[in-house]
């Protein structure tokens, strides 16, 4: 995997439902470093911390390869990258092969895999229809929220070194499709529960799902 680009926001303020919000997900490729924070991307907009933030969702990254798939969908927009709301859009990655717990070395940073994004109304009012979200989950290739074990800048052109793969996982596809599935696998919920790279939050919401 490789940065093709870097991205961040400046605060978008938006009317959902009658009322003012303010977002970051209208990002923007900086083509410079950006400083990974054990809370999040320095300088990058994070309005609502309730959802997005923090350690577990310092920093999103989304495949570059699955854009052509998304242009075809919604021609009319107007693309680059950063279109999703991710931090880093990279090239090469997969989500069936990305582990919940992988550690990966990307420039001066040290990153874990945790948990795949989920959509929210604010994607649907960039793309002009929440029928987005239902596509998104449909598509089912999310990319990739991670914690910041070690602080630093990543630039593009940066790759991801394996450093640590995690045993006893679940990938971040397999997640997600547990996540919106009817019929939710017992074994993967069963790995979600065990995993510590997933907030307790997330593993406790799962773990409903076991008879």
């Amino acid at each position: 995997m490789k940065i093709l680009s870097t991205n961040i926001a400046k605060p978008t303020s938006l009317i959902w439902n009658g009322k003012e919000v303010i977002t970051g997900i209208y990002k923007k490729p900086t083509n410079l470093p950006i400083y990974l924070g054990k809370e999040g991307v320095t300088n990058d907009e994070v309005s609502d911390k309730k959802v997005h933030g923090g350690e577990f969702k310092a920093c999103y990254i989304f495949s570059h390869g699955h854009y052509t798939y998304w242009k075809n969908l919604y021609p009319n927009l107007a693309w680059n990258h950063g279109m999703f709301g991710e931090n880093l859009t990279v090239s090469g990655l997969n989500e069936k092969d990305l582990y919940i717990g992988d550690i990966y070395e990307i420039g001066e940073a040290l990153v874990q895999v945790t948990q795949p994004r989920e959509p929210c109304y604010k994607l649907g009012i960039k793309f002009g229809t929440q029928n987005v979200l239902k596509d998104f989950i449909e598509h089912g290739f999310p990319g990739t929220y991670v914690r910041i074990l070690k602080e630093g800048f990543v630039k593009r052109g940066d790759t991801f070194k394996l450093i640590e793969q995690a045993k006893n996982s679940l990938t971040t596809w397999q997640f997600f499709d547990l996540l919106f599935s009817q019929n939710k696998d017992e074994a993967l919920i069963k790995l979600a529960i065990a995993n510590k790279a997933l907030p307790l939050r997330k593993r406790d919401k799962i773990k409903k799902f076991l008879k």
